[in-house]
């Protein structure tokens, strides 16, 4: 109708879901970041969680933890679900998904990887390390969500570049094997992983400091962009 429009410069835009039962996360899920690392393609996917504490809007600011030194980026597709479902059948799995969103799966690599016993969980849920948006893109608007280009540059610097379609698990075996062990609802974010060019793995390796921009882009679904203060 051209009513109730508001400029965007006056609004803050928040998380498209703010406060999901459940963000469930996928760790090395493309193929070109295995070999990043040097290691097998996983014959099972990796699941761990982020705490939906974590979740910052697509303009929001990074705060960069006192207690870690080892900050990194990692730009995902998010994939959100819209329909209840436990032991979901892959022929029908998308049937369970709403839409699409872009990520930022921030990650201490201290914390991550040597701190509290190797597990993930610390190192992945600081408060907000999972900058979300700008929009839920719905499902029937993206053309193929497993060939999208997906990007993260940091101060300008292109990081990383690479394809969905260098996903090893797609979302239909994702999400049948998750409803294997906990029932989906609406809301929950399921975040697919990252592709190459994290920090950690450079030579030298490279993490965020106060004052870096960092920005997430999908084809199709929009950028994201937070500074780290």
């Amino acid at each position: 109708s051209g009513r109730h429009r508001v400029p965007r410069g006056t609004v803050r835009l928040l998380a498209p879901v703010g406060d999901p039962q459940k963000v469930i996360a996928v760790g090395l899920n493309y193929r070109d970041h295995c070999q990043e690392q040097g290691v097998s393609v996983p014959k099972e996917p990796i699941i761990f969680s982020k705490f939906p504490s974590a979740i910052i809007g697509p303009f929001d600011d990074i705060v960069h933890p006192q207690d870690s030194s080892e900050v990194d980026w990692e730009v995902e597709l998010a994939a959100v679900i819209g329909k209840e479902g436990r032991h979901i059948e892959e022929s029908s799995a998308m049937d369970h998904v709403v839409g699409f969103t872009v990520a930022n799966d921030v990650s201490a690599r201290d914390w991550q990887m040597r701190r509290n016993g190797r597990q993930w969980l610390l190192g992945k849920t600081f408060d907000t390390f999972c900058p979300l948006g700008p929009a839920l893109v719905t499902k029937e608007a993206v053309a193929d969500v497993h060939n999208l280009r997906i990007r993260c540059s940091v101060n300008g610097q292109l990081m990383q570049d690479s394809n969905t379609s260098q996903l090893v698990f797609k979302l239909p075996t994702l999400i049948a094997w998750v409803s294997r062990f906990v029932t989906l609802v609406p809301g929950d974010i399921l975040l697919t992983g990252t592709p190459p060019g994290v920090g950690v793995f450079r030579k030298p390796p490279v993490f965020l400091k106060r004052g870096d921009e960092v920005q997430c882009e999908i084809e199709e679904l929009g950028t994201i962009c937070n500074k780290v203060v």
